[in-house]
């Protein structure tokens, strides 16, 4: 009988789906990397659904094998890596109620010495993710998105999916001047969250400015902008365009493709990562599964970039 340890070697569409078929272990204890769903998307503005992305991103993780094509990094192999499940909400009605659950149970996962990898959900979510690993002093971003996510409020709310950033930097958890926001485009009703990002300091690489540099580029500016400090990664699949990653709450054409998104993530190997996200997987809005399926390959990239940061401490 196969155990939880070896799931990963079994057929593709048996077993009970985890994060990459890792085994399911809900007490972050003995662990170097934790992989958790939070199913959370109350600070959304428009289209919702991301509530039901880690569950359909784990199952089409099934789809994923060990060894890296590129790399040739096998992260089972570097780390200890598990499932630890999902953040679980007291009152999921109340978003400053949800802030504080996702905030307590990375806290324990911090606590436990372990780096977080998480699929969300909608973006609101990586701002307790930052109040719990980054509480002793300002980190990095790489993030990934078609949006800054970095206005003051939206319809009364400070908290949801377009403010996570403006939040973590007034709160002193992000460090602007080592912040990149890569892929950024769309048009806006008010340039507020553009303005902020730049006059910040953040590095904010427009869309435009990325098709005219090239990836290599890119790879480059983002890595002298975080320099050696710990690093965030943070994905929003409306980085993507459409294309590839209809399945999402916000999307915006003219984006990212996916061999430029894993030739980017790539890039960023041996940075000093202190955990990463992907979020906005939105499965209601792709019946057919390929944005679910594309944020599952991008947390396998920047689950091998976290591994053989471990592995090389």
């Amino acid at each position: 009988m196969a155990t939880e340890q070896d799931q990963k070697h079994l057929s593709r569409y048996m077993g009970i789906p985890t994060f990459m078929r890792t085994p399911y272990q809900p007490d972050p204890g003995g662990l170097d990397i934790a992989l958790i769903g939070v199913p959370y998307d109350g600070g959304v503005t428009n289209r919702p659904g991301a509530r039901h992305g880690p569950r359909e991103i784990r199952n089409q993780s099934s789809l994923m094998r060990s060894i890296h094509h590129v790399t040739r990094v096998d992260p089972y192999a570097l780390c200890r890596i598990a499932d630890i499940g999902d953040v679980t909400f007291e009152s999921v009605f109340d978003h400053n109620a949800a802030v504080r659950d996702i905030e307590l149970f990375f806290a324990c996962v911090h606590a436990a010495g372990v780096i977080p990898l998480s699929a969300g959900g909608d973006h609101s979510i990586t701002y307790p993710v930052m109040k719990a690993i980054a509480r002793d002093a300002p980190v990095g971003l790489i993030h990934i998105d078609a949006h800054t996510d970095t206005w003051d409020e939206f319809q009364g709310s400070k908290f949801m999916h377009g403010t996570p950033f403006r939040r973590a930097h007034e709160d002193g958890l992000l460090d602007a001047s080592r912040t990149v926001q890569i892929g950024i485009r769309g048009a806006q009703n008010t340039t507020e969250g553009w303005d902020y990002s730049l006059e910040q300091g953040m590095r904010v690489i427009f869309m435009e400015e990325f098709t005219q540099m090239g990836i290599d580029a890119v790879i480059k500016e983002a890595r002298r902008v975080v320099g050696n400090g710990p690093t965030y990664i943070s994905f929003d699949v409306d980085g993507l365009d459409p294309v590839y990653a209809p399945g999402t709450g916000t999307p915006e054409i003219g984006g990212i493709t996916t061999i430029e998104a894993q030739a980017l993530l790539r890039g960023l190997r041996n940075l000093n990562l202190i955990g990463g996200d992907v979020v906005e997987v939105s499965p209601p809005f792709d019946p057919g599964g390929n944005t679910a399926l594309v944020g599952a390959t991008l947390m396998y990239e920047i689950l091998c970039l976290l591994a053989e940061v471990i592995a090389n401490r």
